[in-house]
């Protein structure tokens, strides 16, 4: 095979410069932002900044403190309960079963949390509402008996707390709500 011409060497070496080149300002202008004060472009699979939604969320350290207060308060009034947190999605953050809390109460808290989140109200004010639509209690994973209190953070529904085997779903909601009460102090 005969060698090409230095003149060739060159040519095609610099060439391949250029190319390089011009794929690094390429890269660095699409992950720089325009001028305009406009996000740049999404790069290959990732999705435009005006197609993202950012929710906030309760952290773990808030939901156990919120947990721990809810059964504090259920132990102060001689009340053995579960407790639980839910996130904004309706997944479990923490849930705590008291001393001497029923069976049925670990499953209960938490349909209660899942069900204030899901509707960012009370349980209590939802129950109210079968009265009207009894289908809802049809909806899988809710519990429509008092209880049961959204979190919210700037006016939209960021967790739950559900609380569950007082004799009464009005002292189960007391101790959700001082659960609540507790991420403000």
């Amino acid at each position: 095979m005969q060698m090409p011409s230095k003149r060739v060497r060159i040519v095609t070496g610099a060439a391949a410069l250029a190319a390089v080149g011009l794929t690094a300002v390429g890269a660095v202008a699409v992950a720089a932002p325009e001028k305009s004060g406009k996000p740049a472009a999404a790069t290959a699979g990732e999705a435009p900044t005006q197609s993202v939604v950012a929710t906030d969320h309760l952290t773990v350290a808030a939901a156990t403190k919120a947990a721990q207060a809810a059964l504090a308060a259920a132990e102060k009034a001689d009340q053995h309960v579960s407790v639980s947190v839910v996130d904004r999605n309706g997944n479990t953050l923490v849930t705590l079963r008291g001393d001497g809390a029923g069976p049925q109460s670990y499953k209960a808290s938490e349909a209660k949390a899942f069900t204030a989140v899901s509707w960012n109200a009370p349980t209590s004010a939802l129950a109210k509402r079968l009265e009207t639509a009894p289908t809802l209690k049809d909806i899988p994973g809710t519990l429509f008996l008092a209880g049961g209190a959204p979190v919210q953070a700037k006016g939209a529904p960021i967790a739950g707390v559900g609380v569950a085997g007082a004799p009464s779903g009005d002292q189960d909601e007391q101790f959700a709500q001082a659960g609540i009460a507790a991420l403000n102090g």
